[in-house]
């Protein structure tokens, strides 16, 4: 159980006053102390497609409304817990904090080699959101016959923040290892995503080939982070509606008005999402994709427009005294992207004029 998370050694910080080292603190202490709340369970977070899928998606906006980079690591637990159950791995014990590393940028990657002993992964995995503090994750991989997910043990000891000397507690293992340097990031910094290169990581197999895209959970677990953005938006507002209940003006009411009716809507539509997700968990009718594709879309626009109206209505002010307000809104506005724009406007586009076949 991790009490407070040490400042964790070989991260790079954005500037001399180890802003970057900082965030990241903050956000693995919350982590930690979320993960830990749910293992005790003084927080819930219910599995999507068991019935209460709005109550989870409810817990991801809590966390990111009051830090996005925490809900980040947040989400990638949560989602670790739902494959593992999805593709009968092994369940995540006490004590455990796991990610989801499944970026696929051009490049690189990481290959699986199946030996004598078992599964094996080598090579660079790109934005590895909790490095330093996750002691597990599923990671994608290339394999001879395809693409593979597997779960590994990072390195990082459960006994971190303990008290007990990393050295003693086995330390991170020589085959696992953050690369200094690649994550100088400003907003998202304390998401602490650094790549991470791999040297014989001994990996289990949780799955058949493809299986953590095919899954009916896969566009499920996107809905969630739609919520994680969802809540970050609302922390954007907070600013402008505190300002609007201080004094009476014309300009903040609509910009306050406007920033509500978005907030709203995003909401409504994550809450049926999550009634679809209950209605059809394994998606027999084919839906959970396109659902996802709207859902995701819809949220990342209400963000860019709560940003906008934000911004227009408050002016440099908060984001020059505010840390707290600065921080959400340059979080927000990187982790958004991870919806891909135009890109998936034409996925979405096709799908609805094609069909999942003939839009490909």
């Amino acid at each position: 159980m991790h009490d407070a998370i040490p400042l964790p050694t070989g991260v790079e910080t954005s500037d001399g006053g180890g802003s970057t080292t900082l965030a990241v603190r903050r956000a693995a202490d919350r982590f930690s102390r979320f993960v830990d709340a749910l293992a005790a369970g003084t927080v819930e977070a219910p599995l999507p497609g068991g019935g209460r899928t709005s109550a989870r998606f409810d817990v991801l906006s809590a966390v990111a409304e009051d830090d996005l980079c925490a809900a980040r690591l947040a989400e990638g637990h949560l989602d670790a817990v739902a494959i593992l159950a999805e593709l009968a791995g092994d369940p995540v014990a006490p004590g455990q904090y796991w990610g989801v590393w499944a970026a696929e940028p051009p490049g690189s990657g990481l290959t699986a080699t199946r030996g004598p002993d078992g599964w094996v992964l080598n090579g660079l995995k790109q934005y590895c959101s909790g490095a330093h503090s996750c002691t597990h994750a599923l990671v994608t991989a290339t394999a001879e016959d395809g693409r593979r997910l597997f779960a590994v043990r990072t390195g990082v000891p459960e006994a971190t923040g303990t008290g007990v000397p990393e050295a003693e507690a086995g330390g991170r293992g020589p085959g696992c290892v953050p690369v200094p340097g690649t994550w100088r990031a400003i907003g998202m910094a304390g998401s602490d995503s650094p790549d991470i290169r791999f040297t014989d990581v001994p990996a289990t197999p949780v799955g058949g080939v493809e299986a953590y895209l095919r899954r009916p959970g896969f566009h499920h677990g996107g809905v969630g982070v739609a919520a994680c953005w969802y809540g970050g938006a609302r922390a954007v507002a907070r600013v402008l509606f505190t300002r609007a209940e201080q004094r009476a003006d014309p300009f903040t009411d609509a910009h306050a008005g406007a920033v509500d009716l978005r907030l709203y809507t995003a909401g409504t539509v994550l809450r049926r999402a999550a009634e679809e997700i209950d209605l059809d968990p394994l998606d027999k009718a084919g839906a959970a994709g396109l659902r996802a594709l709207r859902v995701r879309t819809l949220v990342a626009e209400v963000c860019s427009e709560v940003l906008d109206h934000v911004g227009r209505a408050t002016g440099a002010g908060p984001l020059c005294h505010d840390e707290r307000h600065a921080r959400a809104v340059t979080d927000l506005g990187v982790y958004v992207r991870q919806h891909h724009a135009e890109r998936d406007l034409a996925a979405l586009g096709g799908l609805v004029a094609r069909g999942p076949e003939e839009s490909r």
